[in-house]
């Protein structure tokens, strides 16, 4: 059975950092396209960013410059990190994996990022 966990969420304070973790049992880890997503209450779930399988980054225009995103193959995890974070910046945090040859999507369950003073 195919799981992402997530990790590293929590309560962080104005202009903090913090790194998300998701794990995966994933056959061929390798193969899928990786992203972050997030979703803000009564708000849609919105992409955040993602790494190909290629190790190349996309980010949105509203974490670029003070995000990276990583991937372990090894260890099968793809990571967020995240500075100066602002309030707008608390929603819960989806891990994806996509594999474009065979059009599967798996998702996690999330994990909760809370920014606040």
């Amino acid at each position: 059975q195919v799981q992402l966990v997530e990790s590293g969420g929590g309560l962080v304070h104005p202009g903090g950092s913090l790194t998300l973790t998701c794990t995966a049992s994933l056959d061929n880890f390798d193969s899928y396209t990786m992203a972050w997503y997030r979703q803000a209450p009564g708000q849609q779930r919105d992409l955040v960013a993602t790494i190909t399988t290629g190790f190349a980054p996309i980010y949105r225009e509203f974490v670029k410059g003070r995000s990276m995103i990583s991937r372990d193959n090894v260890k099968k995890r793809v990571y967020l990190q995240m500075d100066s974070l602002t309030v707008d910046d608390a929603a819960v945090y989806f891990c994806q994996a996509h594999n474009l040859k065979r059009n599967e999507y798996y998702w996690g369950q999330g994990t909760q990022v809370t920014v606040s003073s």
